[in-house]
């Protein structure tokens, strides 16, 4: 199934986060935070005309930014633009 955002809208696909930190301490699942980065997947014709931000890259974006989708079975972020910081390079 493909999806195709529509508006100035983004479909990305959350990061996931180390379980350990880097002195070897295992963080439990109930004191993890949603990642904040993760990869874009697919973006609307208005974002990809501006050509600011492409599928592939890696971007950065706010606590509560997005509105969560499930498609088969993966969870997705979809959001505008305006809600993505940056572009981790």
């Amino acid at each position: 199934m493909a999806f195709q955002p529509l508006g100035k809208r983004v479909l990305i696909e959350r990061v996931e986060e180390s379980t350990t930190t880097p002195s070897g301490i295992i963080i439990p699942d109930n004191a993890k935070e949603k990642p904040l980065s993760g990869n874009v997947v697919s973006v609307s014709k208005e974002i990809s005309d501006a050509g600011l931000i492409s599928v592939g890259d890696k971007v950065v974006f706010g606590k509560y930014s997005g509105t969560e989708l499930s498609l088969e079975g993966k969870e997705y972020l979809v959001m505008e633009d305006k809600d993505i910081l940056g572009i981790l390079k």
